[in-house]
């Protein structure tokens, strides 16, 4: 057991595991970054990112800067969890989920790469659900938030294929070009209408009493 409760969460499939991103873990996905297997086509939304480094060292060094920085990050309205994506007990990716002024208004953000070696096999789509149950039913979200870029085919049907609406348009950058980002919105009574019975979560109450949740009484913006 990690003595920081996040690290210790689980949520299983029957597909995939995510397990909180220790720094042992993360030293086993460094090899796919440094080897670029973490840049998507069209590439990664966030700009700057570390994944459009050309050296390989800068690119691991500036992504694993990143997870420390998230990971440090911890307040009741904002908080960010690493998760490494594990096939047959081998890392192929991060998924992860932000909570920005959760306290009040109970939204989460995903954010996630799969290995361009994994990839078009459902892998992101069981991913997702995994971290959408963790949200919903661990953390006790409202509501689910993610965005693409309009051209990102797969991202955006996984979004379509989960349940997510549509939630309007914005512009972002890919190394100094203009982008159009596709918004998608996930409410929980959409998800709750087609929830899965085969998700197992493991460590939650523990996670919770780090971030200053409480199920409880979680917020509902629209009350």
């Amino acid at each position: 057991m990690s003595p920081y409760p996040p690290l210790d969460v689980r949520i299983v499939t029957p597909r995939l595991e995510l397990r909180g991103a220790t720094d042992g873990l993360l030293e086993r996905l460094a090899p796919l970054v440094r080897a670029g297997e973490a840049t998507a086509d069209p590439p990664p939304w966030d700009d700057p990112s570390s994944f459009y480094e050309d050296d390989p060292d800068r690119r691991v060094e500036g992504w694993l800067r990143g997870v420390w920085r998230g990971r440090g990050t911890v307040s009741p309205d904002r908080w960010r969890l690493h998760f490494a994506v594990m096939v047959d007990d081998e890392p192929v990716g991060m998924q992860d989920v932000i909570g920005d002024e959760f306290d009040t208004f109970g939204t989460v953000e995903t954010s996630s790469w799969i290995s361009t070696a994994v990839r078009g096999r459902g892998i992101g789509s069981e991913t997702r659900a995994a971290i959408l149950h963790l949200a919903f039913d661990g953390l006790g979200a409202r509501e689910a938030h993610s965005e693409a870029a309009v051209d990102n085919a797969g991202s955006n049907a996984i979004s379509e294929r989960l349940g997510y609406e549509r939630n309007g348009t914005s512009w972002a950058t890919h190394q100094g070009e203009p982008v159009l980002g596709q918004r998608w919105l996930l409410r929980r009574e959409a998800w709750e209408a087609s929830r899965r019975d085969d998700i197992r979560m493991h460590g939650i109450g523990a996670c919770r009493a780090t971030l200053g949740i409480d199920v409880a009484s979680a917020p509902d913006p629209r009350s």
